[in-house]
């Protein structure tokens, strides 16, 4: 039986720091992110973008511009925090692939997903290096030439590669994305 997302994974908090005139530090924010995207055709997919950089080195100070962030990719020289609960996907091939093609039309239309190679249409190219973290649950990360699940606790180091995600267990996943922009030498 499917469990329901909102069931069993609560909103993200996000706590923000900062340091006052005298050099104090403080928590400036405590709360719910303001970047949070849901896709209605995909119940349970929920997106809550929490922090970007928009430069390289950081400028610590730097005023919070999540708001601002559009699509996957984060900011030339930046990166981007989010964190995605992922709802079990479901058996239908089909229906997983209008689950997709929805979620990337909707909120990532900068992701290389018209590609439309590999087995899964979730696959896409992003030029960064993504550091995925496992928070609650367990997913599928699929490549071209293979696939392997991850659970709680698990990292994934994806670097400019042809990917998908599936969750196919019974419950929500929820994983944690660092995206960092980056370039092809090659």
């Amino acid at each position: 039986m499917m469990k329901s997302i909102s069931n069993l994974l609560a909103p993200i908090r996000r706590v923000v720091t900062a340091n006052d005139a005298s050099g104090q530090s403080y928590f400036l924010e405590d709360g719910p992110s303001p970047a949070v995207k849901e896709v209605p055709e995909r119940p349970g997919y929920r997106v809550t973008n929490i922090w970007r950089t928009t430069q390289s080195p950081v400028i610590v100070k730097a005023s919070d511009s999540i708001t601002e962030h559009v699509g996957v990719l984060p900011p030339k020289n930046g990166n981007v925090l989010r964190i995605i609960d992922y709802p079990p996907e479901p058996k239908d091939p089909d229906e997983v692939k209008r689950l997709q093609d929805a979620t990337f039309a909707k909120l990532y239309p900068d992701a290389g997903h018209d590609l439309k190679t590999g087995d899964h249409p979730g696959m896409h190219i992003t030029e960064t290096v993504d550091y995925a973290l496992v928070l609650a649950g367990e997913i599928t990360a699929i490549m071209e030439t293979g696939e392997t699940v991850l659970h709680a606790g698990d990292v994934l180091i994806q670097r400019g590669t042809n990917h998908a995600w599936a969750n196919r267990s019974d419950y929500p996943a929820r994983i944690a994305f660092i995206l960092i922009d980056g370039k092809d030498e090659g």
